[in-house]
């Protein structure tokens, strides 16, 4: 019987090559066409922004509120995220701004005003704010609650806000905003650029870089440049200081005054920036005399290193010269066995029997019995000075300039945590006759963690300031 060979069963190959080049076409359209359908029904955000405020179009300081939205499924670090604010400068004035209130702390933001490139008629400058990683991440559908801004004139004249574009009187309740825009990493994510730009247009990101992300704030660190509206700008008690009413001493008792604590411009202040100004004034009568003080409400400073950029005056800025007056940078805290004080007191014209212009650095024991050590600087100070403390391991150095000038040990050493003060008085009134004296603060700088020299003090008070850092505060209390 014959063999039959049976032949191999047909493969259907080419159904399925019909298939896959159909494939490819159909992904070759729909890739053609996403641009169209992407603009017909866009993605949604990845994030939004809400804003608000509670001034109107003529006012001393803008006030704008914002909220950051994540609208995804995964964390978003605010780290991540930058917003602008569009607005013009009046006259072409020089601006500051500071943080009011924030959920997660005003020390883990930094704001500059910035210049575009392509200004507008609305839009000749623009706040930009970044956030550290100290801001933390918002879960998804979460949002950063009000993150409150003050913008403002270093005049201090009034602000017109009617062609800012990103101002909205009528916006007293959060509300989606377009013109203040956000980015992501950078990328343009939310609103519009004053030129038109929106994010996914057709079909990618677009829009001008974003600044780089902001680094985290130092531990252990307190800065301020003292960027201010006036002694009762709620920035100022947010970010712990007070201004003193109170009564009591040194000096004239019970003259302490919030209307002699001013933030003006100054052209010899950090970047051309505001200064806290600290006045004292007489008419030679104790009823005429205005004595004025700044310190922080928490006492919570011992060791590290302490620096401010003071400016003493020799000369009354109006009136005659020769008062007693006491230019003081200083720390306190304690009382009885604990007691600490740590001075600097510049005295133009010498005071209790001791001829100036001096300084005197004084490490406290007893203050009821006098029982203190210091040393005296006998030159005019008429100029701006690095005023340093240093304190570690019991001993107390005070330096100038990054000159050291005394140091003190044993029991003349800090034995509770302190506050930090500036203050300007009148020993006594010998004359009579208007005057008025001022005392000028650039900076203040405290390290809990470091005891550093002048330089490396001012090489990180230049760094955070390029980092647009204006005000932190991460001392532990």
């Amino acid at each position: 019987m014959a063999s039959t060979r049976r032949r191999p069963p047909r493969r259907r190959v080419w159904p399925k090559i019909r298939l896959l080049l159909f494939a490819v076409v159909l992904a070759a359209g729909a890739t053609a066409l996403y641009p169209v359908w992407n603009k017909a029904d866009p993605e949604p955000p990845e994030l939004l922004v809400r804003y608000r405020t509670g001034t109107p179009a003529t006012s001393a300081v803008a006030k704008p509120s914002l909220e950051v939205f994540n609208k995804t499924e995964k964390p978003l670090p605010l780290s991540d995220v930058t917003l602008r604010y569009y607005f013009t400068a009046d006259d072409g004035a020089s601006y500051a701004f500071n943080c009011v209130n924030a959920a997660f702390g005003c020390s883990h933001l930094a704001g500059r005003i910035v210049e575009p490139a392509e200004p507008t008629d609305t839009a000749d400058r623009y706040l930009e704010v970044r956030f550290s990683p100290g801001a933390g991440e918002l879960e998804p559908g979460a949002n950063s609650k009000g993150i409150d801004l003050q913008l403002f004139r270093t005049d201090h004249k009034e602000l017109e806000q009617s062609d800012d574009r990103s101002f909205d009187a009528e916006t007293t309740s959060y509300k989606e905003a377009k013109r203040v825009t956000a980015y992501k990493r950078g990328v343009l994510a939310w609103g519009e650029e004053p030129d038109g730009t929106k994010p996914d247009e057709d079909g990618r990101k677009a829009g001008t870089a974003a600044a780089d992300p902001l680094p985290a704030a130092p531990d252990g660190v307190l800065f301020d440049t003292f960027d201010y509206l006036g002694p009762k700008d709620p920035a100022l008690f947010k970010h712990g200081w007070l201004v003193r009413t109170s009564e009591g001493g040194p000096g004239i008792e019970d003259t302490w005054s919030a209307e002699n604590v001013a933030f003006p411009a100054d052209e010899e202040a950090l970047e051309n920036g505001q200064v806290l100004r600290l006045r004292a004034s007489t008419d030679g009568t104790e009823a005429g005399t205005k004595q004025s003080s700044l310190g922080t409400a928490a006492s919570k400073f011992r060791e590290g290193t302490y620096a401010a950029r003071i400016r003493f005056s020799d000369k009354p800025t109006t009136g005659d010269k020769g008062d007693h007056v006491n230019q003081t940078f200083y720390t306190i805290g304690g009382e009885g066995s604990k007691y600490s004080e740590l001075d600097n007191e510049y005295m133009p014209n010498g005071a209790w029997g001791r001829a100036g212009p001096k300084l005197d650095t004084v490490t406290w024991f007893d203050h009821k019995t006098n029982d203190r050590v210091y040393t005296t600087t006998n030159k005019s100070l008429a100029a701006w000075h690095t005023v340093m403390i240093r304190v570690k391991d019991g001993v107390v150095a005070y330096w100038l300039d990054g000159e050291k000038l005394f140091v003190s040990d044993g029991k003349y050493a800090p034995r509770a945590d302190m506050s930090v003060n500036f203050n300007h008085w009148f020993v006594d009134l010998p004359f009579k006759g208007d005057r008025a004296w001022d005392m000028k603060v650039d900076w203040l700088y405290y390290n809990a963690n470091e005891t550093l020299t002048a330089k490396e003090v001012q090489a990180q008070v230049e760094g955070f300031t390029d980092d647009g850092r204006n005000y932190f505060d991460t001392v532990r209390g």
